[in-house]
């Protein structure tokens, strides 16, 4: 970040990247404390980690609010400009990843009135234990500039993905084998797809970041779906 004559604009912009810092904190937070309410069956957890996305909500506005603000006042062009939109851009990720942790936790009563095999728990835990290592990394690029570490990244990302496509298909079976097991199955259908989904986001931040640093957007050269709707069973397609 450049150092300006102005230091209350330096001070504009450092309040912004801590801004962000509390806001990714406070995600990462929500989405393991939503995984772990779902795991234990704890809707006491589960109302807590929903009832805190308020913060987020909160942070985005004062973010979006402040970066008005300071382009107005600044007019900042080039870097100054990058680390703006940057930071407007990532808490709208961050945002959205507070929203897919309330989401997974709005399910945890519904999931846990019939206990699922602990299998799928397990493949759960591992899905968001990737997502949240991913979305730390690059939390840890935006603070420090590293932009070398993002291409592991997207790698990650795959991983993710293909570790969804295997819970999808194993819930699918697990539905197939026993009706009963429908609605709760199809619960943590959905909570596992908040979870790839918070990988995607987290890989968006990536991207931009690399943006704010070195003015250039990454290639495109990653596929940004999983690979559940290749999903098949011999049964379907005979």
């Amino acid at each position: 970040m450049n150092t300006h004559i102005v230091r209350s604009y330096d001070e504009e912009l450092k309040y912004l990247g801590n801004r962000l810092a509390a806001m990714g904190g406070h995600a990462e937070r929500m989405v393991d404390q939503s995984v772990l309410a779902l795991v234990n069956a704890d809707a006491g957890l589960a109302r807590k980690v929903i009832a805190d996305d308020a913060f987020l909500d909160d942070a985005q506005r004062e973010v979006d609010d402040k970066a008005i603000v300071l382009i107005a006042k600044r007019q900042p062009m080039a870097d100054d400009l990058r680390e703006v939109i940057g930071a407007i851009r990532i808490a709208a990720d961050l945002e959205r990843v507070g929203d897919l942790g309330k989401n997974i936790a709005k399910r945890v009563v519904a999931v846990t009135e019939g206990r699922q095999p602990l299998s799928l728990f397990r493949g759960l835990q591992a899905l968001a234990e990737l997502a949240l290592t991913q979305l730390k990394d690059v939390l840890d690029v935006y603070a420090s500039r590293s932009v070398a570490k993002l291409a592991l990244m997207r790698d990650r990302d795959d991983q993710i993905d293909a570790m969804y496509t295997s819970l999808f298909r194993e819930l699918l079976t697990y539905m197939m084998e026993d009706t009963r097991n429908i609605t709760p199955c199809t619960h943590l259908l959905f909570c596992a797809k908040n979870i790839e989904r918070i990988g995607d986001h987290a890989t968006n931040i990536a991207e931009t970041v690399y943006y704010v640093v070195t003015g250039e957007q990454m290639p495109i050269d990653r596929p940004k779906q999983d690979k559940s709707h290749n999903v098949v069973f011999k049964d379907d397609a005979g």
